[in-house]
């Protein structure tokens, strides 16, 4: 098998990925690595991955890290249902929407989510609340394109709806913990708040495969 996938469960930046591989119905061998045994720092991951980070992606002999890059990597070489549009300007729009959202939601996505699983919301619960206020506003933005059109960009299915989807699912699991209630109460239910995102949500877990990208340790917890 040409293609090995190294990845954490849990991780929206490894998610992206299997959410791609499924999608393009590529054929890959997972390799699980676990974030509790530092697995992603040992020495055969800093062969590959100079900064211990996940996902990785093997091709043969070609390796390459970096979420986004791994897509735009998978979609050049494998063109079977492309998830960078169908034209340079669809994807320079397809491009320019994970650019914002990396630039303009992702901090603060990161500093949520982390205060959450390490207990800490209490201790900072005036930053992280200026921090939701930049998530919610950059989530009306999405709101809106979902309220025209199926996906994010367009009317296809596209790297943009893989990037941000791992995100949302994490950032909703957070939010539904007890500690996070204040938090979450403009956010949460979508289904009342951004009713358009939760349909887009719904897309995505029909999509063949999706099953398969689902974090296993999500399951039991």
């Amino acid at each position: 098998m040409a293609l090995t996938l190294y990845w954490g469960s849990g991780s929206p930046f490894s998610w992206r990925v299997q959410l791609a591989l499924e999608h393009k119905g590529l054929e890959y061998e997972s390799q699980l690595l676990h974030f509790d045994k530092q697995e992603h720092q040992s020495p055969q991951m800093l062969k590959l991955n100079p900064r211990g980070r996940v996902p990785v992606l093997k091709d043969g002999d070609y390796v390459v890290f970096e979420s986004v890059a791994i897509l735009y990597f998978l979609d050049l070489k494998y063109p079977q249902q492309p998830i960078f549009g169908s034209s340079p300007e669809e994807a320079g729009v397809i491009m320019r929407v994970i650019c914002e959202f990396q630039a303009y939601a992702e901090p603060s996505l990161i500093k949520i989510t982390s205060a959450v699983f390490a207990g800490k919301v209490a201790d900072g619960i005036e930053e992280l609340t200026d921090a939701m206020h930049v998530v919610a506003r950059e989530a009306r933005t999405i709101e809106g394109r979902l309220s025209k059109e199926p996906w994010i960009v367009g009317t296809g299915y596209s790297a943009t709806d893989m990037v941000i989807f791992p995100w949302i699912q994490l950032l909703r699991r957070a939010l539904d913990r007890p500690a996070a209630a204040e938090l979450g109460a403009r956010f949460l239910p979508m289904e009342r708040n951004y009713p358009a995102l939760a349909r887009w949500i719904g897309r995505i877990e029909a999509l063949p495969g999706y099953e398969r990208t689902y974090p296993p340790h999500w399951r039991h917890t």
